[in-house]
């Protein structure tokens, strides 16, 4: 089964460096992007991540969500979700950087496993509370590379680079309205995390664990006051950039800095 599980690995990761493959020409020559191919190589890669993702996560005694199983999980969740919006959204600069995460932390999922076993079917409130987690996460995350990629645009735009921007990436004002849809989306989705957090999680707060709660609530503060700086005070450039790359940073430490001690550093 493990060999079987490389194997996948190994296509599932080819895949994603052939959509890169194909996306690249565009953005460097600033001609038309293959997106049918890039789109039908990204389809075959998340078909191929989700069939690993199910025997890495799902065990007989319970669900192995272990530091590397969650990070492929959420970079499988970005890339389904920028992949089916892609054509809408034609943020193809950033397709590179989202399909190269998903490679490398399937293969590292996959050749460096760990052990992180729960039991989420006995725990219903549980479950909820780390799907919306996830959700609240991925979404954060796209919005973090909405914010970047929004800078590039401003700065070519105020360096009258304009006409060396690539035909294929959207107007700028079209990623800005995306980057507040999608940061109110993921601030609610995380308003959600943290009340069944508070709720249903009871050891939330106990020693070596209340810096998840700290940490999300503080990341909860920094979006609420990005919103209400922009829809009051019609903030935008590079304070909305920093705000947004901050609360991503705190969520990151949120979900992953004790585990990454416990599981890489100490083990």
């Amino acid at each position: 089964m493990k060999d079987m599980d490389h194997i996948i690995a190994i296509v599932t990761s080819s895949f994603y460096f052939l959509a890169i493959a194909t996306t690249i020409p565009g953005l460097v020559n600033q001609t038309g992007i293959k997106a049918k191919a890039v789109i039908l190589c990204a389809i075959v890669a998340l078909v191929f991540h989700s069939w690993l993702l199910v025997d890495l996560i799902l065990h007989r005694n319970g669900q192995n969500l272990s530091i590397l199983n969650v990070a492929s999980l959420i970079s499988f969740i970005i890339c389904f979700v920028m992949t089916v919006t892609m054509r809408k959204t034609r943020l193809w600069f950033i397709l590179p950087v989202i399909y190269s995460f998903a490679a490398i932390n399937i293969l590292a999922a996959t050749y460096l496993p760990g052990s992180f076993i729960t039991h989420l079917s006995d725990k219903p409130p549980l479950l909820i509370h780390i799907s919306l987690a996830l959700l609240s996460y991925s979404t954060l995350t796209i919005g973090a590379l909405y914010a970047l990629q929004l800078t590039w645009l401003d700065h070519k735009l105020k360096n009258k680079k304009l006409q060396a921007i690539n035909p294929n990436l959207p107007p700028l004002l079209l990623i800005e309205r995306q980057l507040f849809r999608i940061i109110l989306i993921g601030n609610i989705l995380l308003t959600g995390t943290l009340i069944t957090g508070f709720t249903f999680v009871q050891e939330m707060f106990v020693q070596g664990k209340a810096h998840k709660g700290i940490l999300s609530f503080v990341a909860w503060i920094t979006y609420s006051v990005l919103l209400w700086g922009h829809y009051h005070r019609g903030w935008r450039g590079r304070k909305v950039t920093w705000l947004t790359i901050t609360g991503a940073f705190l969520l990151t430490l949120a979900y992953f800095g004790s585990r990454f001690v416990r599981e890489v550093i100490l083990n």
